[in-house]
């Protein structure tokens, strides 16, 4: 017998806090400018995770499925849906009266066209959903079927990073076509582009028409209020003139503050630090895996053997409330993906043996390449660690300093870095972590069929409590081969906002539906 699932039955049904404005007090014509440190390189959010897009893009498109406070997949733009007796095949029926901001019904065939080039570019459909295709049933029905049963199917159609964006048809056509980035961002959300001048702003103005889901708003998932008319992303690099801007009142909210400076705003009149409950970043080095002088796992594991983890995230974060040193792929609240089988792997600091496994290596000198930004500080304060070990342990490098959406671009292709810093949002799963699978092509090229075939191994796993084990195999062979070092994960950063804007929310990223302005 089929399964069937109701939209109203799987959302959580405890609203989150929206704020203590009375409605007669809302300006519903109100304004709010964003000081955002990190400019997107690409808004096609089938092409990146990265969260200076995702950011955005969240407020424009909505998806089939999205998450709740507790990070499980409910229903967005479906209504129900029903899943096959050898768990399959899904068919998702839409909800009726959702229209694109151009004006246009959505129907399947938006969808079937959307998810099938999801699918085909993002990292998340080529990893986690190989093989599968959308197709239409009638107009507001569609289905697909996966080789074998997936324990993560919807927490993959829910990816708040590579987000699986409904658009309209036409569109996902010419981008096919032309093989290039969508040039139109057109959603079905609570707000539209309005204009995007790239490196200075990006200007979004409320959708009228848009038609919100009813359940209490949880997380990115139930009733979305457009309460402010325009909300401008202001691009502004410089750490310090964010700060300023935030003492002064120049800015509603401030992302992205200096960590070294962020207690000088607790004594700032009619300001507020808003501190996120749950969420963070995995800190990472990622290596280019596919070429160059740590394409031999055995200069990888030197590195990973010379380094102080305490050391290194005290240079990248300057303050141990801003991080904390962990092993592990998955989160500790996460249980059923939290593991401590890579503590054997971390955190050595054995300079000695770094540098007999150097010669080991067969290193000859090579220059390796490190990538970075000063735009997101800790990420560069953590390449200049980097350079400082290398040194350490004998090996030559150099610091290729860029823009972000250049380093965005250049690390496309593996002959322009060796090494590079990143955060990696918190995820629902460890599959949507894109350095793990070979099938993603996340920069750096992972090429390990072992890691692959346990990745696999979880999805059709019973349950995850029968994963667990299957879990810390991950997370060994994660070490062994490494992708990436896993430094340990940040702590929430930490968001500065005006007095009077109320209801602000954050999960992994920033909530600005059901934000509201109040008059003076």
């Amino acid at each position: 017998m089929k399964m069937l699932f109701s939209a109203a039955a799987l959302m959580l049904a405890v609203a989150l806090p929206l704020g203590s404005a009375q409605a007669e007090s809302i300006d519903r014509n109100a304004v709010l400018n964003i000081a955002y440190g990190n400019r997107p390189g690409t808004l096609d959010p089938y092409l990146t995770t990265n969260n200076a897009t995702s950011d955005v893009d969240r407020h424009i498109f909505e998806t089939l499925f999205t998450i709740n406070a507790k990070f499980e997949p409910v229903p967005e733009l479906v209504e129900s849906y029903t899943l096959s007796d050898d768990r399959k095949t899904y068919t998702f029926v839409l909800r009726d009266g959702i229209h694109f901001h151009d004006g246009q019904p959505l129907t399947a065939d938006d969808v079937v066209a959307s998810m099938n080039r999801w699918l085909a570019v993002s990292t998340q459909g080529k990893a986690n959903l190989p093989g599968v295709q959308f197709s239409k049933v009638d107009d507001k029905t569609v289905t697909f079927t996966l080789p074998s049963p997936s324990l993560i199917t919807l927490n993959v159609l829910a990816d708040v990073k590579n987000i699986a964006a409904i658009m309209p048809k036409r569109i996902i056509d010419e981008a096919n076509s032309s093989k290039k980035p969508v040039t139109e961002l057109i959603g079905t959300g609570p707000y539209k582009l309005a204009e995007f001048k790239p490196g200075d702003f990006l200007h979004l103005t409320r959708y009228d028409q848009y038609q919100s889901r009813k359940e209490p708003a949880s997380g990115l998932s139930g009733e979305k209020k457009a309460d402010v008319k325009d909300i401008w992303f202001r691009y502004i690099t410089d750490e310090s003139t964010r700060l300023a801007g935030a003492m002064t009142g120049e800015y509603d909210l401030v992302f992205q503050l200096p960590k070294d400076n962020i207690d000088t705003l607790s004594s700032v009149p009619d300001l507020s630090l808003f501190q996120p409950k749950s969420g963070g970043s995995l800190i990472t080095y990622l290596f280019n895996k596919n070429q160059g002088p740590f394409a031999n796992v055995k200069l990888r594991q030197a590195f990973n053997l010379a380094l102080n983890v305490h050391q290194t995230l005290l240079a990248g974060y300057s303050d141990p409330r801003f991080f904390k040193e962990d092993p592990s792929l998955g989160f500790p609240e996460q249980v059923d993906w939290y593991s401590e089988a890579g503590k054997p792997f971390w955190n050595q600091h054995r300079l000695d043996e770094a540098r007999a496994l150097v010669k080991a290596s067969g290193y000859n000198g090579e220059e390796v390449v490190i990538i970075a930004t000063k735009e997101y500080a800790e990420l560069y304060n953590l390449a200049i660690v980097a350079q400082q070990v290398l040194k350490q342990i004998g090996v030559k490098s150099r610091l290729d300093v860029y823009d972000w959406p250049t380093v965005l671009q250049r690390r496309q292709d593996p002959k322009n870095f060796d090494l590079c810093a990143l955060e990696f949002s918190m995820r629902q799963v460890l599959h949507q972590y894109p350095f793990l699978d070979s099938r993603a092509k996340f920069p750096g090229l992972s090429n390990n069929p072992e890691i692959d075939n346990v990745l696999d191994e979880i999805k059709q796993a019973p349950s995850l409590k029968e994963a667990k084990p299957l879990v810390d195999r991950l997370n060994t062979l994660s070490w062994q081969y490494l992708p990436v070092i896993v430094l340990g994960r940040t702590t929430p950063d930490a968001v500065a906002l005006k007095a009077n804007v109320k209801g602000y929310q954050d999960l992994i990223g920033p909530i600005l539906w059901n934000v509201s302005v109040t008059k003076p």
